[in-house]
Formats: C-alpha cells, structure tokens, sequence
C-alpha cells in the first residue's frame, strides 16, 4: 500500500508545479492560450489520478514520517527569479507524472492517462521555457548600428570611438557581406569592443554564434525567435524589431530578450512609410506585458531629439549614421548618453 503514499506524494508535486507554471503564464507573460493549456493540464491530473481510491491516497499520506524533507541541496533555496521558478516547476512537473505513471502500473491501473498527460507536459514546458526567453536581458543605454557604407572614418576607428564615447553595444548591420566576410567583420568586432561594449548580429544568428557576438537581432521578416532559438539556444541574447504594441507582445511572448521600438523619427538610413513615434514608446512603457523588457528605441534619433524619448521613460536607444557618419563619433555618443541620463520631469499623463 506504499505505492499510494508515492502516487499522493508525486500528485501534491505535480499539482503545485502546475499552479506556478500557470500563475507564471497568467501574471508574468498574460498568455491566455498558455494559461488556459496548463489549466486543462492540471484539470487531467485530476481526473487521472481519480482514478484511485483518494481515501488510501490521503490515509497513506506521512508527512511527519517523510525522511525526504530532511535532505535539501543548496540549489533548492536559489531561484533566479520569476523564471527559475517557473523552469523548476516544469522540471517537477514530468518527473512526477512519471512517477504517477509507474505507480498506477504498480497497482495494475491504466497508467496510459498520465503517460498522456506527460506528453503534453513536455511541449508546455518547452513553450513555457522559450517565452520566458534567456532571463539574460540586457538594458543598454545606446547602442550603434554600424554600417561601412555611413562611415565617414574607417568603420573600425568608427567602432572604437563609440565605445570611447559610451556605447555599450555595436550591433553589426552589413547585408551586403558575403558569408566569409560578415563572419570576419563581426569577429574583428567582437576583439575591438572585448571587455567594454556588446556585439550583436543584424539577422544572422549563426554569423552571431561562430564569431562569439553577444546575440541576434531579428527584424519582422527574418526567421521567428523560436527558430532562432535552435542556433543560438539561451547562450546569446535575442532581440526582435517591432512597431506595433501587438509585435512588441508576440515578441515578449516568443521569448525575445530586448525590443526594437521604431520608428520614432524620419530617417534617411533607412525610410519608413509609416512613423511609430513617441506614442509607441509611451504605449510600450505602459503595456504590463511589454513594459519591463529591455528595449531600444530607434531611427532618426540625434543629440537633439533624445530628451523627448528620455522624458517619456526610455531606458535606451539605438543610432546609425548620427554617429557613424559623424567626424567625432565619440563625442556624439557623449551628448546622447548625457543627454540619456539627464534628470527628466515626469511626463504629463
């Protein structure tokens, strides 16, 4: 009859497990269609387990007697954040299951239900690990676009100014570079910025993991987050470009590290028929799903125009040719990273 003790045991595991994946789901990434799937999930344990007697379940329950709530690991009592507990909580979940599985076994029952149930756990926990992305999110203050074709100097010495300057990340934008190439000029990048800045790929994560950059940048077109995911897994950052709060909400959803916001300016590097603006910043800030995740916002930003941005509460930006083009582009990026952390008066609501 100890079997029962072990299936009561693994379901008080699984059930909690669940509960904090689904409250994770509910309150951290306002995922209804993950929400409702856990939901179900923890309504098919319920039932499965049903199946036996829950007088013996809960009769054989010990929990004074339990020689298992003596032995702890130091990693019991960590949790990196909202995210570990949500990764611990799915790793429960399957190995309990996969106890109530045998256990039924062991009493001559269908375990088929819960091997079921195992299944699905498996994909959520797949689904619920991706949207809760790397947990490495950085927040830079600026980051520099950097593009040979804008370099008013060679884009090396263009490199090392900004981060002189204060650019503590260079994402490297080269679509006209051949494999052999873009691989060379992000490795030359990465020893450049070593130590001091950031590297991101512009739309190649496998150029980003081969030259070691920090992470990937993905625009709207490029391959999805998930995708991505398989080639550079949680090891470096992945970033998605957005204009809408709807993209900036699927993004967050996919697990995306950092957001683009743009465009907020007209631009002559790269012309928009359609301005995002300001506005998009104050709605992204004020958006619970969106509104603590790193971000950048972009295009057509210059000394001049970064107080408005810092006024409504950006915590970053990202340039192209104010500085690249510029004959002193570390001094450009000394008047926006001033400009940036400036105190600012609180925006009207």
């Amino acid at each position: 009859m100890r079997v029962h003790r072990l299936i009561d045991a693994n379901a008080n595991r699984a059930r909690e497990a669940l509960r904090a994946m689904e409250d994770t789901a509910r309150f951290v990434l306002d995922d209804a269609g993950l929400c409702a799937r856990l939901k179900d999930l923890r309504h098919g344990l319920r039932e499965a387990v049903g199946t036996v007697d829950r007088g013996l379940l809960v009769a054989w329950r010990d929990t004074p007697g339990d020689v298992g709530t003596a032995v702890t690991t130091p990693s019991e009592g960590e949790r990196d954040g909202v995210r570990g507990v949500a990764l611990a909580a799915a790793a429960r979940l399957t190995e309990a299951l996969r106890v109530i599985e045998e256990g039924l076994k062991a009493l001559g029952a269908d375990g088929a239900p819960i091997e079921a149930l195992r299944y699905r756990g498996y994909d959520i926990e797949r689904d619920l690990t991706l949207a809760l992305g790397s947990g490495r999110g950085r927040q830079w203050t600026l980051c520099v676009l950097l593009s040979e074709s804008l370099c008013r100097l060679p884009w090396e010495r263009v490199a090392e100014l900004a981060v002189e300057g204060g650019a503590d990340c260079v994402q490297l934008r080269e679509k006209g570079l051949g494999d052999p190439e873009l691989l060379a000029r992000a490795r030359a990048l990465r020893e450049i910025t070593r130590g001091r800045a950031d590297v991101i790929v512009n739309d190649r994560p496998d150029i980003a993991v081969l030259s070691a950059a920090d992470g990937v940048h993905l625009g709207q077109s490029d391959m999805s987050v998930a995708d991505a995911r398989r080639i550079v897994g949680f090891d470096l950052l992945v970033g998605v470009s957005t204009s809408r709060i709807d993209e900036a909400r699927a993004a967050v959803r996919a697990g995306a590290d950092y957001l683009g916001l743009g465009p907020m300016f007209a631009s002559t590097t790269k012309p928009k028929e359609r301005l995002a603006g300001p506005e998009y910043l104050r709605e992204f800030l004020a958006d619970p799903v969106t509104s603590a995740r790193p971000h950048l916002a972009i295009s057509g930003i210059t000394p001049e125009s970064v107080g408005e941005l810092a006024r409504l509460g950006c915590r970053g930006i990202a340039v192209s040719s104010v500085v690249c083009a510029a004959e002193h582009p570390d001094e450009v990026c000394r008047q926006i990273g001033e400009a940036m952390s400036l105190p600012h008066p609180t925006p009207h609501s």
